[in-house]
C-alpha cells in the first residue's frame, strides 16, 4: 500500500498485476489499482479532476488528465471515503505512476491532492542493478 496526505485528504493506492489481461509475448503488461480517498478534514470536498504521470521501465512517459475519476466527481463530506478501481497497460514489465487530484472545498477553494508514487512490477521479475 502507498499513501499520501494533503490538507487532511488521504489517498491510499494498492496496485496489482492482472496476469489474465497481460500478454508478455506481445509486450502487453496490465495492472489494476484500487484507490481510497478519505476526507479527514472538517469541510466537504469534491474531486473535480485527475492527472497521472506514468513512466515505463524504458523511461517512456505518458500523461493522462481529465475530469473526475471513472466518470464521477464524488463529493466527500468530513469523515467520508470514496473507493474506485482502474487500470494501466504498459509495453514493459515494470513502471511507476504518480499524480494528483484537483479538488474543490465547500467554501469554493480549489487545491491539489497528491497521489503517491507507486510501483508497477510484474510478479517474479528478476532485476539486475548496475
Amino acid at each position: 500500500m502507498y499513501r499520501a496526505k494533503t490538507r487532511d485528504i488521504e489517498v491510499t493506492v494498492e496496485p496489482y498485476y492482472l496476469e489474465e489481461q497481460s500478454d508478455p509475448d506481445d509486450s502487453r503488461y496490465v495492472w489494476g489499482y484500487r484507490i481510497v480517498i478519505a476526507n479527514h478534514s472538517e469541510i466537504a470536498v469534491r474531486l473535480l479532476s485527475r492527472y497521472w504521470h506514468i513512466t515505463d521501465e524504458n523511461g517512456q512517459v505518458d500523461e493522462v488528465s481529465g475530469p473526475g475519476v471513472i466518470g464521477e466527481q464524488p463529493l466527500l463530506n468530513p469523515g467520508d471515503s470514496y473507493e474506485y478501481s482502474s487500470g494501466c497497460p504498459l509495453d514493459t514489465p515494470s513502471g511507476v505512476m504518480f499524480g494528483r487530484y484537483g479538488m474543490q472545498s465547500a467554501d469554493g477553494d480549489t487545491f491539489e491532492v497528491d497521489i503517491p508514487a507507486f510501483s508497477l512490477d510484474t510478479p517474479g521479475l528478476v532485476r539486475t542493478l548496475n
